[in-house]
């Protein structure tokens, strides 16, 4: 019964295409016909997806470009933020180290020191 349904199915497509398919109609969705039956594919979807795709790619090739720099004030700030102060800012900023401050959970002041190492390591 289903080879039967995708043969008239086919069988209607080719027998009648413009009462199938309006003619002002994107190609965006595309019915196909093969050995493994009745397939509906959606190129808008595919694109979305080929573009997230590529997009996710480019990420992870700029997270690699920024870990083989040294650590800048901007990475600082980002880690102090991770590692629980709040109301981050800059103290000092040196060739070698970046000393960051701001208030901890119960509202203490605390300093952090980085190296401007890459990953910027904790001192």
């Amino acid at each position: 019964m289903r080879k039967f349904l995708i043969l008239s199915i086919a069988g209607m497509m080719l027998a009648s295409p413009g009462a199938m398919i309006a003619p002002a109609a994107a190609q965006d969705v595309r019915i196909e016909v093969g050995p493994d039956g009745v397939r509906v594919r959606d190129r808008d979807r595919e694109r979305r997806e080929r573009f997230e795709r590529r997009e996710e790619r480019r990420e992870d090739r700029r997270e690699d470009r920024r870990d083989r720099r040294g650590c800048s004030v901007d990475r600082a700030l980002d880690k102090a933020e991770r590692l629980g102060l709040r109301r981050v800012r800059v103290l000092r900023e040196g060739r070698r180290t970046i000393e960051v401050g701001g208030r901890d959970r119960r509202g203490d002041r605390r300093v952090i020191t980085f190296g401007r190492d890459r990953g910027c390591p904790v001192y």
